[in-house]
């Protein structure tokens, strides 16, 4: 299978390269972290052919004897060359025990550059961080985007824009579902099959003691409600109602261990006009629609929902921090923010009733600033107007800009 060069990370990679800091790739299982991390061994071979790469996949039978940062350190050790540089990459490095420890030894007694991915947030835990404490950048990776889906994938010359969009909002944007030919059932036991590996092994067997079944419960819940405004208590008032005996405060372990193996996403939400988080009510979004789709099964009345989630997404990939706007009793979908800028985001379906087009614009025309606000909708008349000084913009539109 070709692996997959995705620009947006390459670059990332090759920022830092050659720093002191610990480059770490984290991100769902199967989202691509392992490929880009052998293509970027392949580029520093290009560049250098002297240049020693240690490279390990602890998903690999080939170092299942590796158990524990000493036994890790020692193997890495004796690849070391002097007078060399060091170029280690550690794929899936959470399955050994306390590897940080290695990872620190080998930053102290070596000329090295260090590369690891995992796809569990406990890899950036507390014990990590006292350990690297600000010696490390993170790089968040994400399934494909619409524009790489297209950019990657091998579509018939005659199938239309549409029509690949429509593929992309069904199936999502796993990178191992690019090369299959437009089959729904081949589609289907792809994605299930990556559903089932990161629900048992980033979810269940990292966390011993859960309920299978209750979490599976607790994740449709948040599939089935994205977009709209969750709390612990929502979630286990309604299980309850349906005949499951649950607290509140299962569910909020429930939700860490579901966030920390990167299924779900937070968006918390953030009051306009007092300027502060709020710490009550929150939405949540599934990392790849196709997930979604499958486990629930796709249905058009939840077009709404799924390109709020494609939107969301879209915005973490370029950099933006996003929460959910209050003003007053009205919401604003996304607010995405970074160190240069702020931005505010409605997303529908459609605009073309007049009705709906003024609930959508009058959160927008509250806001008492000067930053952009868009309407992102799927209607085709829409080429970028503007009403009111708020940009309205197509959805396939928005997600193709540069």
């Amino acid at each position: 299978m070709n692996m997959i060069n995705r620009k947006i990370y390459m670059e990332k990679l090759y920022a830092y390269k050659d720093t002191e800091f610990i480059k770490v790739i984290t991100g769902i299982r199967r989202c691509g972290k392992s490929s880009i991390l052998k293509l970027f061994m392949e580029k520093i071979l290009e560049e250098d052919k002297s240049s020693n790469i240690i490279y390990m996949n602890f998903e690999s039978f080939e170092f299942d004897e590796i158990l524990n940062y000493k036994d890790m350190y020692n193997s890495i050790k004796n690849k070391i060359k002097r007078h060399n540089k060091n170029y280690i990459l550690l794929d899936e490095v959470q399955r050994v025990h306390e590897w940080e420890k290695c990872v620190n030894s080998l930053m102290v007694d070596f000329d090295t550059d260090i590369y690891i991915t995992g796809s569990n947030a406990y890899l950036l835990s507390s014990e990590l961080s006292t350990y690297l404490s600000g010696r490390y950048i993170e790089i968040k990776m994400l399934p494909l985007s619409f524009k790489e889906f297209l950019d990657f994938s091998n579509f018939d010359n005659n199938i239309t824009l549409d029509e690949k969009f429509n593929t992309y909002l069904k199936y999502g944007g796993m990178p191992g579902i690019i090369t299959l030919k437009n089959d729904n059932n081949l589609y289907e036991n792809v994605i299930r099959g990556i559903y089932n590996t990161v629900f048992m092994k980033d979810v269940v067997e990292k966390n011993k003691l859960i309920d299978a079944s209750l979490l599976e419960k607790v994740l449709k819940f948040l599939m089935s409600n994205i977009g709209s405004l969750i709390s612990s208590k929502k979630i286990a008032d309604y299980l309850v109602s349906q005949g499951t005996k649950v607290t509140h405060n299962t569910i909020l372990s429930y939700l860490t261990m579901l966030e920390n193996a990167y299924i779900i996403y937070k968006a918390p939400r953030y009051d306009i006009k007092g300027k502060e988080l709020l710490k009550t009510l929150e939405k949540y979004y599934i990392i790849d629609t196709g997930i979604r789709n499958v486990i629930l099964g796709f249905r058009d009345s939840d077009y709404g929902h799924i390109i709020e989630n494609i939107v969301y997404f879209e915005l973490l990939r370029r950099g933006y921090d996003v929460t959910v706007g209050k003003t007053d009793s009205l919401e604003v979908d996304f607010i995405a923010t970074n160190s240069n800028e702020k931005k505010y985001y409605q997303v529908t379906l459609s605009i073309l009733d007049e009705n709906v087009k003024n609930r959508e614009l009058k959160p927008l025309r509250i806001i008492n600033d000067n930053f952009e606000k868009t309407i992102i909708t799927l209607d085709k008349t829409y080429n970028t107007t503007f009403e009111d000084g708020i940009k309205i913009k197509e959805l396939k539109e928005f997600l193709l800009e540069e």
